[in-house]
């Protein structure tokens, strides 16, 4: 069952400050070693709580809604003007380098540019008769749905006009009139609006009055907005990327359309939902130019990641974008696919951050009421919807928010952690403060966060903040260390293997603590690393100076191993390699940690999959038969391997499968008269669960047959 995000602070994972660099001993270890989060249960909240592309799949939202209508876009490049500061986002979906200028008259050779590469839309035709009898027309529309590009076009196919004049956006709505002193049409771009500042219809009169006189035209382009009062705007509503796309190739190459769109990445880039106008606009004078080489194709099907790289820089770089938008920004990278209430959350955490950093002489605020969500979303270019997300209390719903472009989280905090290094500190204290959170998810995203920054930039991200919750006193910064070095292990961050390798030598105790964790975490994320991990463990096991607390984390690092079965027979079979080591702690390693993996009858276990895979590979179940005969046979681990035995049992009570595993292990068991007494006993006192069958009863008799054979 998935751990709530709002679950109480786990009691394994103890909040305390990060001791110094250099504090800590391998005293530290033992005061709190009741107090260490039990392995496996660490492991279900890393797997319950991180990213999805971390663990090899990531489930976008297939058009999900935020207040009754859908919005966000998958992908593509943006090119124009872009304000993201407040209430006002400016593209052109035409040519590079046509945007108009803020006022006066607009260029003729530009409007002929932007005609070429206009595609009309559905709601061209009712807006172009409507300004043709009323002369003035305000288009409200969303951001990036092209509107002022549209505007341009209704003022333009009208003709006969003299020319085309762009107003400024200061102009207040009481002037409108004072400024329509010309012939011919004019376009103010984005006009702000708010409670103190409405677009009346009497201030449409007098334009229109005003238009008569000089026998002009005017549109005004707004956002959707309340503060309309009589007036009945012209909802714009933007052509599809396909249909942009054909009639730009229409234009350009009219006899390879078909041909061109029949590309595989070009099916790719329409089949994403939501492409804004400008993205399908950019996409398509690409695809105009594909001359049918390899490297053509490469461009083509590496729009989308130029496309993300694009948007993260603009969101980043653009000084009038505010810093409470930024923080939301990079508070939705680390929550993506989580619920919106935490990335709005802690995204004014990190905006506090921000301004102690930009402003230290100022005290920082944070407005009690900001945008609402679906503003807030519409700029990140991300949705929202209800989800039923699986807590400790059962199903509960949850408004889940995430970028529509998977891609995104992880170039937006690689941009901000190597591209702006001033805004360093403010996110090393974020998420600090992050990490000593008391819901798991909140923990587990900041590990998966600084795994992505590790994987950009490994010296600085450890020393900035791995390091220090690797040596610090309480286990809860430790197990994020060790999270988050797992996490960047999966990613390919690099040299990480050979850094986990030296840390199990470390002389600290707790950098060996959580170098031991990550390594027994590593198998069901890379089951090609599960053998070296092994490997690193007994070579710790090997030194005599491990602590009680120490070998105990090492045997539930080992058992991860295996628990999850993800690695099949070759980690089983170095396992068995173990046991003929010379050193007498690496075999005691492999057989408690053996012993502790076949303990556990959780889904994934041991038992589980041998039943399904392992028990049809004959040197797999030669290694298992193996191993459970040595533990059996070993004084140390006789009674453990026999309570573990149990839980197999009772298992196969449950699953057919597993029943007929162990009929087929059982008499691999039963080398001597002693083993045979050994597992008859057991068999004999076993109570079945819940007062049922005892299925005890039928391996007795196999056990029995099997001895007399």
């Amino acid at each position: 069952m998935t751990t709530s995000p709002n679950a109480a602070p786990d009691q394994a994972a103890p909040e305390a400050p990060d001791a110094p660099e250099g504090l800590s001993t391998d005293t530290d270890l033992e005061p709190e070693a009741d107090h260490s989060q039990e392995a496996r249960a660490a492991q279900r909240e890393l797997f319950a709580h991180t990213p999805g592309f971390f663990l090899g799949g990531d489930s976008r939202f297939g058009g999900s809604l935020v207040g009754g209508a859908q919005h966000g876009v998958s992908g593509g490049r943006v090119d124009g003007d872009v304000y993201l500061g407040g209430r006002t986002e400016h593209h052109y979906h035409g040519a590079p380098g046509a945007t108009p200028n803020a006022s006066g008259e607009i260029p003729p050779d530009r409007l002929r540019e932007l005609a070429e590469v206009f595609a009309d839309g559905p709601a061209f035709p009712s807006a172009l008769e409507r300004l043709r009898e009323e002369r003035v027309l305000i288009l409200s529309g969303a951001h990036a749905t092209g509107r002022y590009a549209a505007a341009l076009m209704l003022l333009h196919r009208l003709g006969g006009t003299p020319g085309l004049h762009a107003l400024s956006p200061e102009t207040p709505p009481a002037a409108l009139s004072t400024q329509l002193t010309r012939p011919g049409g004019h376009v103010l771009r984005d006009l702000p609006l708010s409670r103190n500042r409405p677009l009346r219809d009497t201030h449409l009169f007098a334009a229109r009055d005003q238009l008569v006189k000089v026998d002009g035209y005017l549109v005004v382009t707004v956002e959707s907005s309340p503060h309309l009062p009589g007036v009945t705007p012209c909802r714009w509503t933007p052509p599809t990327a396909p249909e942009i796309v054909r009639a730009l190739l229409g234009r350009r190459r009219p006899d390879d359309v078909d041909a061109l769109l029949a590309l595989d990445p070009v099916g790719d880039f329409l089949a994403a939902t939501d492409r804004r106008p400008a993205e399908a606009a950019a996409f398509a004078e690409t695809l105009a130019t594909y001359d049918g080489s390899r490297e053509a194709l490469a461009r083509l099907a590496d729009f989308g990641q130029a496309a993300v790289e694009k948007q993260c820089r603009d969101w980043l770089g653009d000084p009038a974008t505010g810093l409470r938008d930024k923080a939301f920004l990079i508070s939705l990278a680390v929550f993506d696919q989580a619920p919106y209430v935490l990335a709005a959350e802690l995204a004014d955490k990190l905006f506090v951050h921000f301004q102690r950093l930009q402003h230290p002489e100022l005290s920082p605020e944070i407005p009690v009421f900001g945008p609402a969500a679906e503003d807030r979303l519409t700029l990140a270019r991300a949705v929202g919807e209800v989800r039923q997300e699986s807590t400790d209390w059962g199903p509960i719903p949850q408004f889940v928010a995430g970028f529509l472009d998977e891609r995104t989280p992880r170039v937006l905090l690689t941009e901000v952690w190597t591209g702006h290094p001033s805004a360093r500190p403010a996110l090393v204290e974020w998420l600090k403060q992050l990490a000593r959170d008391g819901r798991p998810l909140v923990r587990t995203r900041a590990a998966a966060a600084t795994a992505l920054l590790a994987d950009a930039d490994l010296p600085s991200t450890m020393a900035l903040l791995v390091d220090s919750w690797a040596t610090s006193r309480s286990f809860g910064p430790r197990i994020v260390a060790a999270n988050t070095l797992t996490l960047a292990q999966v990613l390919g961050a690099p040299a990480l293997m050979r850094l986990l390798t030296q840390w199990c030598s470390d002389p600290r105790a707790a950098r060996r603590w959580t170098a031991i964790r990550a390594l027994g975490q590593l198998a069901p994320l890379r089951p090609d690393l599960a053998g070296p991990a092994l490997g690193a463990l007994a070579t710790r096991a090997g030194v005599d100076a491990s602590s009680e607390v120490e070998r105990d984390n090492l045997t539930e690092s080992a058992a991860l191993l295996l628990s999850a079965g993800h690695s099949g027979g070759e980690v089983l079979a170095e396992f068995v390699r173990l046991l003929y080591q010379d050193s007498p702690a690496v075999r005691d390693l492999a057989l408690a940690a053996f012993v502790r993996a076949c303990a556990n009858d959780e889904d994934g276990a041991l038992v589980g999959w041998y039943a399904e895979t392992g028990m049809y590979e004959a040197d797999t179940a030669r290694d298992m038969a193996t191993l459970w005969r040595t533990a059996l046979n070993d004084r140390t681990h006789t009674r453990p391997a026999l309570n573990a035995l149990r839980t197999w049992l009772h298992v196969a009570e449950r699953r057919t499968d597993a029943a007929l595993a162990l009929e087929f292990l059982l008499p691999a068991l039963v080398v001597t008269a002693d083993d045979r007494k050994r597992l008859a006993h057991e068999l004999r006192v076993l109570r079945a669960e819940n007062d049922g069958p005892r299925t005890a009863d039928h391996f007795l008799t196999l056990l029995h047959s099997a001895t007399n054979t």
